[in-house]
């Protein structure tokens, strides 16, 4: 009896435990990104109406200052202390800070709409010209960069930092002059700037078809003495954004350098103040779950890397930045530089052809494939082969699983002759509970002589099992992390795979006119899943120990729960993959004489 109400305790508290969790947890954190989103794509619209009716910077802004990289004192080094001209949040004396209202070049390719700031030549105002906010395309475009002056900034910025300090050199406050109006993926622009002392600094910014900027910083010296300079470039975001919240996931700052993948979080980088790594080639920046922004320097030659952390009055600021090696320019000389900026979505074959086509070092790693990186890759090529070929991304995935099946189905088979010959055996297991109920240590003996006569290995059914664990949960990261789920329609009430099941069975999937709370939200597909998971349990032998057995029967309304506020497309690969395996093991079992109940 004691046992009965400790189960009933435990299950009780359990699901508790998961309704709390999605009330006081999830539903927030998903409510908070959601009003993060509306918050950019306003003050995107605000930022371009702005744009269009005040062309020149006001004086004395105090918003969106970069952490510059420390000056070097000395040829060929470095010091990576976070340096400000001030402090962060801060200008120098009679600065000016690009604002959304700042003069600016349009930025229009076939995939990006935007602006370069005239003053400080940032690129600070991008829009996704192909993803909206929701699967409505009428809805606002994903916006990635915003200037100082919104809520969120987000930028990038070129630069050079001299070894005499007396040296002027362009800044965040520099009034830069350009000939050209538009930045297209055809039209390259060129920015120019004379510090008055014989140096004059020629940006050309060239961008293509896709997410992938040229910037190419030249210095022509005219002046009568040799001059010292080191190139930076930078990417800059204030605020600490809404992230997914998901372990198998990986949102913050990343990079690739000197060949080995870095993913410390955006708590790491505030802990240490300063992550700092020095690299030949590579790549690192900042990732959300489908958008990156990341720094591309020449594949060729050292740099002196880092992420750091700063404050903007409250606001946390997070920058990625680096710091080449000294180059000195002789008297009638001209130096350049040329390094890249990615900025835009995560789509895997383009990132697979940046790495090919500029050989920059494993690119690919920007999404987060995780461990299996080997299978999880392979997995979304084959899915989407299959989506080409059918049409729709939830028959791809469904397709891929019943290939996976059918490719372990030795194994499975093992598996599920192993758990049917168990099975077999329960009757006669029930009766040796029931004799030798008092006297544990006999029970095992008799168990295991059980096991032995009739040739049946417990653990046997358990081996196929892991091995295949690895190939499911690679499959579920794909379909997890790649941007090509995202927003793609299935069937029926399933308009976007990315996010969940959008019925409840609390208001009859929609016939009761009632908004049900977040944390209620447990749609068809979850209970789908659900059914055929408690399907699958019964067909497996029942746990030797009755409470056990109970726990067991149990699990299915835990993970129904548990799944209910994932992207509809996982639910739908587990719900499939469970009637795959329901329908194997229920073959297996009638072949061997097995009743299945």
């Amino acid at each position: 009896m004691n046992d009965q109400r400790n189960l009933i305790v435990a299950i009780v508290l359990s699901v508790a435990i998961m309704f709390g969790f999605q009330f006081f947890f999830e539903g927030p954190r998903q409510e908070a990104q959601k009003r993060q989103q509306q918050e950019m794509a306003e003050q995107a619209r605000i930022a371009a109406e702005t744009a269009k009716t005040a062309p020149s910077a006001p004086a004395g802004t105090t918003t969106g200052t970069a952490i510059l990289p420390q000056t070097p004192s000395t040829a060929g080094g470095s010091a990576m202390t976070p340096q400000l001209p001030g402090a962060p949040g801060a200008t120098p004396t009679g600065a000016t800070v690009p604002t959304a209202a700042s003069p600016r070049l349009k930025i229009v390719t076939p995939r990006l709409n935007g602006s370069i700031s005239l003053i400080g030549a940032r690129i600070d105002q991008l829009a996704l010209v192909d993803y909206h906010e929701t699967v409505d395309d009428s809805s606002p475009q994903i916006v990635l960069f915003a200037p100082a002056g919104t809520e969120h900034p987000y930028f990038a910025e070129y630069g050079w930092l001299p070894q005499d300090k007396s040296v002027p050199v362009p800044g965040p406050d520099t009034p830069w002059q350009s000939q050209s109006q538009t930045l297209t993926s055809t039209s390259p622009v060129v920015l120019r700037w004379n510090n008055g002392q014989g140096l004059t600094f020629v940006r050309t910014i060239s961008v293509d078809d896709n997410y992938m900027f040229t910037i190419n910083q030249r210095v022509e010296n005219s002046s009568a003495a040799a001059v010292t300079l080191f190139p930076y470039a930078l990417i800059s975001r204030t605020g600490t954004p809404t992230t997914s919240g998901y372990f198998i996931l990986h949102e913050g700052p990343v990079g690739v350098l000197d060949g080995q993948l870095r993913e410390p979080s955006y708590s790491d980088v505030v802990d240490q103040k300063s992550i700092v790594r020095k690299t030949t080639g590579g790549w690192f920046g900042i990732t959300d779950k489908y958008w990156l922004a990341a720094l591309v320097p020449d594949q060729t030659q050292p740099v002196d890397t880092r992420w750091i952390h700063g404050k903007e009055g409250t606001a946390d600021k997070y920058q990625a930045d680096w710091l080449g090696a000294a180059t000195t320019i002789a008297p009638g000389a001209a130096a350049e530089v040329k390094s890249n900026l990615f900025a835009g979505a995560k789509e895997v074959k383009l990132l697979d052809a940046y790495e090919k086509d500029m050989g920059i070092a494993l690119f690919d790693r920007a999404v987060d494939f995780g461990w299996f990186y080997f299978l999880t890759k392979p997995f979304f090529y084959a899915i989407d082969f299959f989506y080409k070929l059918l049409g729709n991304f939830g028959l791809a995935i469904m397709l891929v699983t019943l290939i996976v099946k059918v490719l372990f189905l030795p194994l499975a088979n093992k598996s599920y002759k192993s758990m049917s010959a168990m099975k077999k055996l329960q009757p006669e297991m029930l009766k040796l509970r029931e004799r030798y109920k008092d006297d544990r240590q006999k029970l095992n003996t008799e168990m295991m002589g059980l096991y032995k006569r009739s040739k049946v290995n417990p653990a046997s059914g358990c081996l196929p099992i892991v091995i295949q664990i690895p190939v499911f949960f690679s499959l579920y990261k794909v379909l997890f992390v790649t941007i090509e789920m995202r927003h793609a329609p299935f069937y029926g009430w399933i308009t976007d795979l990315s996010a969940p099941d959008p019925t409840s069975i609390f208001n009859l999937f929609g016939l009761i006119p009632w908004d049900v709370p977040h944390f209620l939200m447990i749609g068809a597909w979850p209970l789908i899943m659900g059914v055929t998971m408690f399907l699958q349990m019964k067909l497996n032998p029942q746990p030797p120990d009755p409470i056990q057995a109970k726990i067991f029967m149990v699990m299915p309304v835990i993970f129904t729960i548990m799944l209910a506020p994932f992207p509809a497309g996982l639910v739908i690969y587990w719900s499939w993959n469970n009637l795959l395996s329901i329908a194997q093991q229920w073959f297996i079992m009638r072949r061997m004489g097995v009743k299945a109940t």
